[in-house]
């Protein structure tokens, strides 16, 4: 009787597969190898809110750039892929997509846009994905804690609180709010709505216009016929850019408001000399300020990778720092879901003058809110 030998294709496809793990060819989790770690980013690089958006990503990767020449976390450098959504909802939500499914990203980072954010959501938990540091305050990210979503800024409706209680503070008691019709603006006009109930104030007008076709004119016209003390305005940095100059120069002594969105170089740039006396929340220590250790390593991080100070880069470089600080907690068998774990290890921690707490029923991250005014040097003042 003869044999015949057969291969076993099984056992040699655990036999190579064994060797290419060994090699650290493979591993079992998507954006993860043993050199690098892949996170991806939806954000418009273009379009209406571009000149914010590139200094906040130029915070944001100098400090992945200082950390990859560092090593890298547990020995693994840091890649950002990003994809320019142009400030549309609808691309956002295909960008984070294709990052997810086709370029196979560990985790999201720093989208930026309530509308748009709110489009990547169904993606998080259908793919299981988080998000670190998305660039908006909405209260929809806050209202209940979504697994895959780490808020790392303070809350729209906490900026607005602040403003309103400051104007009644002062004695401004006649106060209007101006705001974009979508889910951004709404949100604000849910806090001024709350905030002035609680200080017993009647709003002096209520506007609204269309974000992808602002009609300003007749807006402005109507918020000055009305004639406030202030007005708040809740927009993207370009609208508001004309609001602020169309009712400076239809009602000039109007004290005006706007939210940290807009709170950027590039905004005061554009405003020139009548950016003056504007005042504007922020939701990060201020960034020339030496007076706080986040402060101090900021300034050092600017000066050796060359990126201008500005808040739009500070709130880059803490989101950075939360989600490397996740990465390092993640520890070496990094996976989505150790990352997870890694931020939600992250309680009252301290960065140097901003603090950020998460758990596993607490994604919130920071409620640090503070007001700020632009003067005749077009330099924020506090």
């Amino acid at each position: 009787m003869k044999f015949r030998l057969r291969p076993l294709p099984a056992l040699k496809f655990t036999l190579v597969t064994l060797a290419l793990c060994g090699a650290g060819a493979l591993w079992a989790e998507d954006g993860v190898t043993d050199s690098r770690i892949l996170i991806g980013q939806t954000v418009g690089v273009t379009g209406q809110i571009a000149a914010p958006v590139k200094e906040m990503m130029a915070g944001a990767n100098a400090y992945f750039e200082t950390i990859n020449k560092a090593g890298g976390v547990n020995g693994r450098k840091i890649e950002v892929r990003t994809l320019d959504d142009k400030f549309d909802p609808a691309l956002a939500a295909a960008n984070a997509d294709a990052l997810i499914k086709n370029d196979h990203v560990l985790a999201l980072f720093q989208s930026r846009g309530t509308p748009h954010t709110e489009a990547i959501l169904p993606l998080l938990a259908a793919n299981k994905v988080p998000l670190i540091a998305p660039s908006t305050g909405a209260m929809v990210f806050h209202q209940d804690t979504n697994r895959y979503l780490f808020n790392v800024r303070a809350k729209y409706q906490d900026e607005v609180n602040k403003a309103v209680k400051q104007f009644s503070t002062i004695g401004i008691k006649k106060i209007s709010l101006l705001y974009v019709d979508d889910s951004f603006g709404k949100d604000g006009l849910a806090g001024f709505q709350s905030v002035m109930a609680q200080q017993k104030l009647a709003p002096v007008s209520i506007n609204s216009f269309d974000r992808a076709k602002p009609e300003l004119d007749a807006v402005v016209a109507s918020v000055a016929k009305a004639n406030p003390q202030a007005v708040i305005i809740i927009s993207s940095s370009a609208t508001t850019i004309d609001i602020i100059k169309k009712l400076r120069a239809q009602s000039p002594l109007i004290q005006l408001m706007t939210l940290s969105n807009n709170s950027s170089l590039a905004f005061v740039e554009s405003l020139g000399k009548l950016g003056q006396g504007v005042m504007m929340s922020q939701i990060m220590p201020a960034a020339n300020s030496l007076a706080t250790g986040l402060g101090q390593e900021f300034k050092t991080m600017t000066q050796t990778s060359g990126v201008t100070p500005s808040y739009a880069a500070m709130e880059g470089f803490v989101a950075a720092k939360v989600l490397v600080e996740g990465l390092k907690r993640a520890g070496r068998n990094l996976t989505r879901e150790s990352l997870i774990s890694g931020l939600e290890s992250i309680r009252r921690v301290d960065l140097g003058g901003l603090v950020l707490s998460y758990s596993e029923r607490d994604h919130n991250g920071s409620d640090f809110v503070e007001l700020t005014m632009i003067n005749k040097d077009g330099k924020f003042i506090r």
